[in-house]
């Protein structure tokens, strides 16, 4: 049983009487098949995922009234929980009752919503009573699960946005988050943590407050790129400016936040796109709103989504947000796949890199931080439709005088104005810093290092040695020995390292086109190397280990070099993939007289895989329209995808289909004016292309 002692004070939480900033990503388990939980959680946790959260999506486990379900499948929230455990991992459970999550009724039940009508989110006895047999059931799954019993879940979160989308306001909201929060405790949730979100007026009862943000707001009605987003600055502000108006700084909190340390839960991992607005939410977007919040004083990045999903199948209807069931925004009625750091099923995007390099800083660096004050200076610019002055904060010590500079020369859809030997005052008047910041680069920088006149960032510490990078993307010199405690390598090589601890051992692993994540086997630790070629032109699975491995795997060839890395190879053929056939094609019109484009195709059984290399193949499709659905060889819909542009395809993990030859339907609409729908890149027409690659995992023990 872990003994761990939780707690907070204004400037961070803590965890056995030291500071932790720790990194948060949800998942939700009912969007995911319960086969790959597993999976999910290790590489979660190999992105630098501390903190789990979900939320328990009601209508998935209620969707007809008195008929739960808590054991089927995905729906199996104990088996979830006892997963996260496993993984080693901290979970913080959103128990709502409403929750949105882009679900039907913002998850209520239909029935739900039609016996309470408008008592719905009320301080109604009879409304209160059910959410009370809802709060119970959730109980009933995991009683012993709960920290104080040595389990996982530290936190638990009440209501969501309450005040803000829906709900009561003033001191009859604030009365309805102190009743569900008793309800709560009295039922026995009983953590170290309970939090509400308090973006945008939202109430939150003397809860711990989480905040949120992101890139863009496909929810927004705009046909046209939004203004600058605040996000994009370093500001006293905690609101968000698209999902909480934003009337100076904490005036629309209800909270006061010199009380309560800066944490957030829904900082966009990435964007759910809509029918009627699709932004695309990239690496360097998020990574350049992460560094304004750590910059900003927070000390809890929570991502929304980490791991996107799939909705699963109603029983009286389809579970998606729509507008036919009151929702402003018509979504896609399969996929959820959020452009997240792990996709729809399980493969990593660009942004995973980002955010595991940023979190490999925070794991070293995150009690130090805690331990700083932000420092904002009067000239950085809070406005952000100021592109020419230079956006830049401090974390800073004033005891020790050590210091992180914090800057972001990056906005979303914008240009800014490059600055070349800019120099900034250093806190308390300790001289002055000076470097160059092109736009489109945000960085964090040691003050206390330079290389040749080049700033330097934090990556992290392996054995006592500090690893930094250049912030000039361009450098290649990947080993470069400054001194005996500490290593250059180049931003490239920054991006593909991942940290493992072998045998009490750390070890630092780079590759540029793997993503690695460890499973603990006892006194073992399996290191499983996933090679995707949908996302990397590269059939070669090669790695460096900083020092070099304890000996060398299985089916590799290895080089050392004197600078303390060692290269890994795999030498043995990799299997291709089945081919995808493409067999018949028509145009036809729909019900309304639109035009849709049928495909009918195959994907041939997979080969033999004697060594279980070929962990998944993926159905890779580029296409022009609107929206595409693909179907089985029964007609049952798989999965549904808007076109957000011609820069990327549409990627459909097959494994959770099984091995054997299949054969597909897909039906793609016909492309909307520019006037019905937002697309941040549209592209071009042009013919389907229907590609099928595989993914390789490469495992093996140390």
């Amino acid at each position: 049983m872990e003994n761990s002692v939780y707690s907070y004070d204004e400037k961070s939480l803590i965890r056995d009487g030291k500071r932790w900033f720790p990194i948060m990503g949800e998942i939700h388990y009912s969007r995911y098949p319960e086969q790959y939980w597993k999976e999910a959680l290790l590489k979660m946790k190999a992105g630098g995922v501390d903190i789990v959260s979900s939320y328990v999506i009601w209508i998935h486990h209620e969707e007809v009234s008195n008929d739960w379900d808590f054991s089927s499948g995905n729906k199996n929230l104990r088996k979830f929980v006892e997963t996260v455990k496993e993984c080693g991992l901290k979970m913080f459970l959103r128990i709502g009752p409403w929750c949105h999550a882009e679900v039907r009724n913002g998850g209520f039940p239909d029935w739900f919503v039609k016996m309470m009508g408008n008592r719905i989110r009320t301080n109604n006895g009879e409304y209160l009573e059910e959410v009370e047999k809802f709060y119970t059931k959730i109980y009933e799954q995991v009683k012993d699960l709960l920290h104080k019993d040595g389990g996982p879940i530290i936190g638990i979160q009440i209501e969501n946005e309450y005040g803000h989308c829906g709900g009561l306001t003033g001191e009859e909201g604030e009365k309805h988050m102190r009743t569900l929060t008793q309800m709560a405790k009295r039922i026995g949730f009983d953590v170290p943590y309970y939090t509400a979100t308090g973006w945008g007026g939202a109430v939150t009862g003397g809860l711990l407050p989480v905040m949120g943000g992101y890139c863009d707001a496909p929810w927004d009605s705009k046909m046209s790129k939004l203004a600058p987003s605040g996000n994009f600055v370093f500001s006293e502000e905690r609101n968000d400016h698209a999902i909480g108006s934003d009337y100076g700084i904490g005036e629309t909190l209800t909270f006061d936040m010199k009380k309560f340390p800066y944490l957030t839960a829904e900082l966009g991992g990435g964007l759910q796109v809509t029918y009627k607005r699709r932004p695309v939410a990239t690496a360097k977007d998020i990574e350049a709103m992460s560094i304004c919040k750590i910059g900003s004083g927070c000390s809890l990045l929570g991502y929304y989504m980490y791991h996107g999903g799939t909705n699963p199948d109603g029983k009286l209807s389809t579970l998606q947000e729509s507008t036919a069931q009151g929702s402003a925004c018509d979504l896609p009625e399969k996929n959820y796949d959020f452009r997240a750091p792990l996709d729809e099923y399980g493969h990593a995007n660009e942004s995973y890199k980002y955010l595991r390099r940023l979190s490999l800083f925070i794991h070293d660096y995150g009690e130090e931080l805690c331990n700083m004050d932000s420092f904002i200076p009067e000239d950085n610019p809070r406005n952000p439709n100021d592109f020419k002055n230079l956006r830049y904060a401090w974390r800073y010590n004033k005891e020790t005088g050590r210091s992180f500079l914090f800057v972001n020369n990056y906005q979303k859809n914008y240009e800014l104005y490059d600055h070349y030997d800019t120099k900034v005052e250093l806190p308390a008047r300790n001289g002055n810093f000076s470097f160059d910041l092109k736009n489109g680069e945000s960085a964090i920088i040691d003050t206390t290092y330079r290389y040749e006149g080049e700033c330097l960032s934090p990556l992290c510490k392996i054995n006592g040695t500090s690893f930094y990078f250049f912030l000039d993307r361009k450098t290649d010199d990947w080993n470069v020995d400054f001194s005996d405690d500490m290593k250059i390598i180049s931003y490239e090589d920054s991006l593909n390292a991942s940290k493992i601890t072998i045998a009490g051992k750390e070890y630092l692993i780079i590759s540029d086109n793997c993503i690695l994540f460890t499973e603990e086997k006892g006194e073992k630790t399996l290191l499983h190397f996933e090679l995707n070629t949908a996302k990397s032109e590269d059939k070669v699975v090669h790695f460096k280990s900083y020092p070099s491995l304890p000996k060398t795997p299985a089916g590799f060839c290895v080089n050392y070099f004197n600078n303390g890395f060692a290269e890994y190879t795999f030498m043995a053929t990799l299997p291709e993939a089945p081919v995808a056939d493409v067999v018949y094609y028509m145009n036809e019109k729909d019900d309304n007289d639109n035009m849709k484009k049928i495909y009918k195709f195959s994907v041939a059984e997979w080969p033999e895989d004697p060594f279980d290399i070929l962990s998944d193949v993926v159905l890779s499709l580029s296409y022009y329209g609107d929206c595409a659905r693909l179907y089985d060889e029964n007609h049952k819909l798989i999965s549904d995808n808007l076109y957000i542009g011609d820069d990327y395809s549409w990627n459909i993990g097959l494994k959770r289909l099984g091995r054997k030859s299949r054969h597909f339907t897909l039906e793609i609409d016909a492309a909307k004016p520019s006037d019905k729908v937002y697309i941040e890149k549209r592209g071009k027409y042009h013919d389907l292309v229907c590609l099928s690659k595989p993914v390789y995992t490469i495992t093996f023990e140390e």
